[in-house]
C-alpha cells in the first residue's frame, strides 16, 4: 500500500496531471471505457443486485455520462485564476485564487450505486488534476471486478489505479498519507474514516445518509405525489441513501394516498414484484435479514411478502408503529416505507429536528408559504418539493449532507471544487511603496487610523 501511494505521489510530483490538455484527455478516456464496456456493466450490475438495463442507465451510467459533458464542457473555465477585489490599503496589488489539485486522493465507494458512486468522484478528481486510488465495494464482487479490469486496461495504474478487497484493505488504505479521502457509505464507518483521516489532517469528504423524510401536505396532487414518492422509494429497491425514510401525510388525505401508492406499486412493480425480473433485489443475505426484521412491527396496509432464495422483499407499507420501534431507529435502506399522520406542520418540524439532520427532505404541496416554513425551518442537505431523488441529477446543485448525514459536496462544478484546494495569492507592485503600513511618524499613524476603520 505505502509503494502504491509512494508511487502515485511521484506521479502527480512530475506534473503531468495539471495541464488542461491532459485532464481533458483523461476524462474522455473515462467516458470512452464506460461506452466500450456498457454490457460487461449491465451484465454486473445485473449479477450483484439484479438491475435492469433501464435503472441501470438511469440511476448509474446515465448520471456518470451527463458528469463528464458537464465538466469537458465547463472545465477550461473552472480551473481559471479567480481574481478577486481589494481594499484601499492594497492598492497596487493583484489578488487571486488559484485552484490547486490535492495530490493523491483516496475514493472509497459503496455497494448501492456501485458504477455511479465508485466513478463520480473519480471525475471531479481527473477534472482538479490528481491521481486516484479507488476502492469498490466487496459486496458488489461482479461490479468491482469490471471496474477494476477497464481502469487497468485504461490508465496508467500510477496515475489512476484500484483496489479490491474488504474491510481490512480499507482499514490499510486508510493507514497511508493521501492528500485527500472521499467516502461515500454509512454514518457509523463515516465517523471510523474522519478519526483515521485526522490522524494526518489529510481534509475528506463525507457522503452519508440517515433517515429521510418525505411530508405530503393537505393540498398536494395526489397521483403525482403517489407515484414520486413510490418511484423515489423503490428505485434501486429501496437501497437508496436519499430514498424517502419514513412519510408523514396530512391526516385528511391519508387514505385517498395510500390507495394511490398502492396503485403506483402495482403499475410500476406488477401485482407480484417478487417475480419482476426487472426488480431488484437486497445486496446480500445479512441484509436481508435485517430489513425482515424490521416487518415485525407494525401493521401491514401492503406487500410485506419476501422470498429467501432471490433475496427480494415486497414494496411494502406499514403503519401503525412509534419512533421506539426498530426499524424507526436506524436508516431503512430497503423497500419499506413507514407512514405517520399529522394535523398541524409544526408537528412534523417537530420530529425532524430531534432527530439527526437528513440527507434529503421531501415536501408534497401546493402552498408556497407551508413549503417556506418547511425549507426555512428544517436543516437537511437538499430537497425536493413535489419530487424525490431528482435534485442529484442537476450537475448546478451540490450534493452533500450536513452533520450526521455528511461532509462537503460534489457534482458538477462542486466535484472540481472539492478536489481542488483554493489557494490564495496576492501580488504587489514594485512602482511604489505605501508608507502608511510602517511605523515611525504620526502622519502615518492618523492616515493608517483612517483607512483601516
Amino acid at each position: 500500500m505505502k509503494n502504491l501511494v509512494q508511487k502515485q505521489k511521484d506521479y502527480f510530483y512530475s506534473g503531468i496531471t495539471r495541464p488542461y490538455s491532459f485532464r481533458k484527455q483523461q476524462l474522455e478516456k473515462l467516458q470512452k471505457m464506460l461506452e466500450k464496456n456498457e454490457s460487461q456493466i449491465y451484465e454486473a450490475l445485473k449479477n450483484d443486485l439484479n438491475k435492469s438495463k433501464h435503472e441501470a442507465l438511469t440511476t448509474e451510467l446515465g448520471i456518470l455520462y451527463t458528469e463528464i459533458s458537464f465538466c469537458l464542457k465547463h472545465l477550461k473555465d473552472w480551473m481559471k485564476d479567480e481574481q478577486v477585489d481589494a481594499p484601499l490599503t492594497h492598492q497596487g496589488t493583484k489578488n487571486y485564487i488559484m485552484y490547486e489539485p490535492y495530490g493523491t486522493t483516496l475514493i472509497i465507494a459503496p455497494w448501492n450505486y456501485p458504477v455511479q458512486l465508485a466513478l463520480a468522484p473519480v471525475i471531479g478528481a481527473i477534472a482538479a488534476g490528481n491521481t486516484m486510488v479507488l476502492k469498490p465495494s466487496e459486496l458488489t464482487p461482479h461490479t468491482s471486478k469490471v471496474i477494476k479490469q477497464m481502469v487497468e486496461e485504461t490508465f496508467d495504474k500510477d496515475y489512476f489505479t484500484v483496489v479490491e478487497g474488504d474491510k481490512e484493505v480499507s482499514e490499510q488504505l486508510l493507514e497511508q498519507r493521501f492528500d485527500y479521502i472521499f467516502f461515500t457509505g454509512s454514518t457509523a464507518v463515516g465517523k471510523i474514516v474522519m478519526e483515521k483521516a485526522s490522524k494526518h489532517l489529510i481534509p475528506i469528504t463525507l457522503e452519508l445518509g440517515g433517515k429521510s423524510p418525505a411530508i405530503i401536505d393537505k393540498n398536494c396532487h395526489i397521483k403525482h405525489t403517489a407515484k414520486r414518492i413510490v418511484w423515489g422509494k423503490l428505485t434501486n429497491a429501496g437501497q437508496t441513501c436519499v430514498a424517502p425514510d419514513y412519510v408523514y401525510i396530512h391526516e385528511s388525505v391519508k387514505n385517498k394516498m395510500v390507495k394511490a401508492m398502492i396503485k403506483q406499486i402495482r403499475s410500476l412493480y406488477s401485482k407480484k414484484p417478487l417475480e419482476n425480473d426487472q426488480y431488484v433485489k437486497i445486496v446480500n443475505e445479512g441484509h436481508f435479514n435485517r430489513l425482515v426484521r424490521l416487518l415485525e412491527n407494525g401493521s401491514i396496509l401492503h406487500g410485506g411478502k419476501y422470498d429467501r432464495k432471490t433475496l427480494k422483499i415486497e414494496p411494502t407499507i406499514i403503519d401503525g408503529l412509534t419512533w421506539d420501534d426498530p426499524i424507526m431507529q436506524e436508516e431503512i435502506f430497503g423497500p419499506i416505507m413507514p407512514i405517520f399522520t399529522f394535523n398541524k406542520l409544526s408537528e412534523v418540524v417537530s420530529v425532524v429536528r430531534e432527530n439527526e439532520k437528513p440527507l434529503a427532505l421531501y415536501y408534497f404541496g401546493k402552498s408556497e408559504k407551508r413549503e417556506q416554513e418547511i425549507l426555512q425551518t428544517l436543516s437537511f442537505g437538499g430537497a425536493c418539493v413535489n419530487d424525490t431523488l431528482y435534485h442529484l441529477a442537476n450537475p448546478n446543485l451540490p450534493f452533500g449532507g450536513v452533520g450526521y448525514s455528511g461532509k462537503g459536496a460534489y457534482h458538477g462544478k462542486y466535484s472540481f471544487e472539492t478536489f481542488s484546494h483554493r489557494k490564495s495569492v496576492m501580488k504587489q507592485t514594485t512602482l511604489f511603496d505605501f508608507p502608511v503600513r510602517y511605523p515611525g511618524s504620526k502622519m502615518s499613524h492618523a492616515i493608517a487610523k483612517r483607512l483601516l476603520k
